[in-house]
């Protein structure tokens, strides 16, 4: 099952979430910057998923912003992975470009 989704520039801004339980506001913004600290010190050689307490992060990089999908142990890492990129493909279908235009105004901001 899916916990939440998060997409975050470099600088480690978080730009969307999505919690699927619930999680106190004060508990988000602490698990958010972990998981941001996690997924932004490893580098492009290291794999896409990580254990992190009770449950996995599934990540996938787009020039500079970072898709996050945290999922229960049980979940299927491989089909979240692909989720991720199915998820931005329909975005950049649907919004023209939005893969690329999203990125320039990320990083704009």
């Amino acid at each position: 099952m899916i916990k939440f989704f998060l997409m975050v520039n470099k600088q480690g801004q978080t730009r969307l979430s999505r919690y699927y339980e619930h999680v106190e506001i004060h508990k988000r913004t602490m698990l958010e910057a972990e998981v941001i600290k996690n997924c932004l010190s490893r580098s492009k050689d290291q794999c896409s998923f990580i254990e992190y307490k009770d449950f996995k992060l599934v990540y996938r990089q787009y020039a500079a912003l970072f898709v996050v999908v945290g999922i229960n142990e049980t979940e299927n890492e491989m089909a979240v992975y692909e989720l991720i990129h199915n998820f931005v493909e329909v975005l950049d279908k649907y919004f023209s470009r939005v893969v690329s235009e999203t990125l320039n105004l990320l990083q704009s901001i």
